[in-house]
């Protein structure tokens, strides 16, 4: 799978975790946008890359599909996606049944360390309280 299949599959499971409790806000939007930035989606192909992966999330209701192609990236990708994620979770400063049952999910299906991501939890929910 080459990176540019890759940065859109992640860019939908992103936007798939905003949905999840049926409020997508400009601030989960503005989330993504910067982490699809980190992750080198340069910003003239920023705008194309969102509008094919709300499209995709549309089409899909299988996180298998998105996670098929992250779980060959290397640590530091993982690590950033699961940041992301978590900050996506808690813009609205609290995390629902459903949102926690997908990190259990794609903690699993991605093979990451049940620990760092609570790890990551929790540093996010701190950083919100600042």
């Amino acid at each position: 799978m080459n990176d540019k299949e890759i940065l859109s599959k992640t860019a939908s499971l992103l936007i798939h975790a905003a949905k999840m409790d049926e409020n997508y806000t400009a601030r989960e939007k503005n989330i993504i946008e910067k982490t699809m930035t980190e992750l080198g989606v340069d910003e003239n192909n920023l705008n194309n890359l969102m509008f094919n992966a709300e499209k995709n999330e549309q089409n899909s209701n299988q996180i298998l599909d998105y996670t098929k192609a992250i779980k060959a990236t290397d640590n530091s990708y993982k690590i950033t996606l699961v940041e992301s994620l978590w900050k996506i979770i808690y813009s609205d400063k609290n995390s629902d049944m459903f949102e926690d049952n997908l990190m259990r999910r794609l903690t699993g299906l991605l093979y990451l360390d049940k620990k760092m991501v609570g790890d990551i939890k929790e540093k996010i929910k701190k950083n919100l309280n600042k």
